[in-house]
């Protein structure tokens, strides 16, 4: 099967605060919703994701090895479209937070199904609430580009 991936750049839109970046994989809706909802799919490709429960409001970390833990905590779910997460990862401040707090960002996953596969975007939002707007925008842009295309290459490779 060819692969239809698409390695679009992450693009960042400094007049919202958001960082945006859709990709095309050649699996079906329900493998990327398992690869972005489930912790033990997400430790493959991202961080190291432990969550008590999976419901809107659930709480939990992901662990990046030479950066630490990162909070998290599960703010909206409308399976198998659509999963937000609010976590306190602001790079530019240098300190991680052990709850979310008003300087979290808030990332969104959107699954649509398409011809031969899956159409997922991501948009993170809320960086005006961060300690440096434009830093973490850059670092976090750069982070979808490297953490996604790690998505792409499990889902695509048959993992």
């Amino acid at each position: 099967m060819e692969s239809m991936t698409s390695y679009e750049a992450s693009v960042v839109d400094e007049s919202q605060f958001t960082v945006r970046r859709t990709i095309r994989i050649a699996a079906p809706v329900e493998k990327v919703w398992s690869a972005v909802t489930d912790a033990e799919h997400i430790s493959k490709w991202f961080g190291k994701a432990v969550f008590e429960g999976a419901g809107v409001g659930a709480r939990g970390t992901l662990t990046f090895e030479g950066y630490g833990v990162v909070p998290l905590r599960i703010e909206a779910r409308d399976e198998p479209r659509l999963v937000s997460y609010r976590w306190g990862n602001d790079d530019a401040s240098g300190t991680l937070p052990e709850e979310v707090d008003e300087h979290s960002t808030v990332f969104t996953f959107t699954l649509e199904p398409i011809a031969g596969g899956t159409q997922l975007t991501v948009v993170e939002t809320g960086f005006d609430a961060t300690s440096d707007p434009a830093a973490n925008m850059e670092s976090h842009r750069e982070g979808w580009d490297i953490e996604l295309d790690k998505l792409v290459a499990l889902l695509e490779g048959g993992a």
